[in-house]
C-alpha cells in the first residue's frame, strides 16, 4: 500500500518526495532513540527475571509510541517554519503546498518507514531456524504480520492528518486521540498469537481514523455516508 500511495500521490512532486523522506528520517530517529533506551534497560536488568523482561518490553513499546508522536510534533513545527519560508520566497505570496498536503505526505513517510522495518523483522524470522507452526503454533504468522503492517502504514497516514490538524487549530484532544489510538494498536500486539484479538480492533480503528481524516481534510459527511451505503 505504501508503494501505491507513493507512486500515485507523491512521486511526481519533488517537494513531496523531500517531505516524505524527511518524515521517514524523523520516524527512524525516534525508533533509534527508543531502541537505545530499551537496550540499556535490558542490559542493566536481570535477564533471568522473565516478569521483569516482559515489563521492560511493554515499557519499550509504549515509550517508543510516545517518542514517535513527540517526533511527529517536532516535524510539524519544522514544516510550519518551512511553509513560512516558502511563502516568503514565492512571487505570489502563497505556499506551493498546503499544511493538509504536508500532513498527508508526512504521515505516509512515517508509515513507509514503519512498514519497512516491520517487513525487515518479518523476513528475518522467515530465514529460520525452524518452520512456523511446526510445534502447533499458528501458521498464519506471516499472513497476519503482512496485514498488520498494512494497517500500520494506513494508520500512520491518517494519524498524520489528524495530528497536524490538531496542532494547526490547537485542538489538543485530537493530538491526545492520536496518541491513545497509537498506544492501543501497539498494545494489541501483545494479544498475539491470538491474531483475531489484534487484527480486528486495529482495522476498526483504521476505519474510524480514515473517516475522521477524510472529514478533517474537507470531505463531506454526506459523501462519506453515501460511500458507506454503496450509493452512487
Amino acid at each position: 500500500p505504501a508503494f501505491g500511495l507513493f507512486i500515485f500521490t507523491i512521486a511526481r512532486d519533488p517537494l513531496r518526495i523531500i517531505i516524505l523522506i524527511a518524515g521517514a528520517f524523523f520516524w527512524l530517529v525516534s525508533l533509534l532513540l527508543s531502541s537505545l533506551i530499551w537496550f540499556i534497560a535490558v542490559k542493566a536488568s536481570d535477564p533471568q527475571d522473565e516478569r521483569l523482561q516482559k515489563g521492560l518490553l511493554i515499557f519499550g513499546v509504549m515509550f517508543s509510541v510516545l517518542l514517535q508522536e513527540a517526533f511527529r510534533f517536532l516535524y510539524y513545527k519544522l514544516l510550519r517554519k518551512a511553509i513560512e519560508g516558502l511563502v516568503a520566497l514565492s512571487e505570489d505570496g502563497c505556499s506551493p503546498i498546503s499544511i493538509q498536503q504536508m500532513a498527508y505526505v508526512a504521515g505516509v513517510g512515517f508509515g513507509l518507514m514503519s512498514g519497512a522495518f516491520s517487513m525487515i523483522n518479518l523476513l528475518a524470522d522467515a530465514l529460520g531456524p525452524g518452520t512456523v507452526g511446526i510445534h502447533g503454533d499458528s501458521q498464519l504468522y506471516f499472513l497476519t504480520s503482512a496485514f498488520m503492517t498494512m494497517v500500520l502504514i494506513f494508520l500512520h497516514t491518517f494519524w498524520g492528518i489528524i495530528f497536524f490538524h490538531g496542532c494547526e487549530h490547537r485542538r489538543w484532544w485530537e493530538i491526545a486521540a492520536v496518541i491513545i489510538m497509537h498506544l492501543t494498536v501497539s498494545g494489541l500486539s501483545f494479544c498475539n498469537p491470538l491474531y483475531v484479538g489484534s487484527l480486528v480492533p486495529s482495522y476498526l480503528l483504521m476505519a474510524a481514523a480514515a473517516a475522521w481524516a477524510y472529514l478533517l481534510s474537507g470531505g463531506s459527511a454526506q459523501n462519506l455516508r453515501r460511500f458507506l451505503l454503496c450509493k452512487c
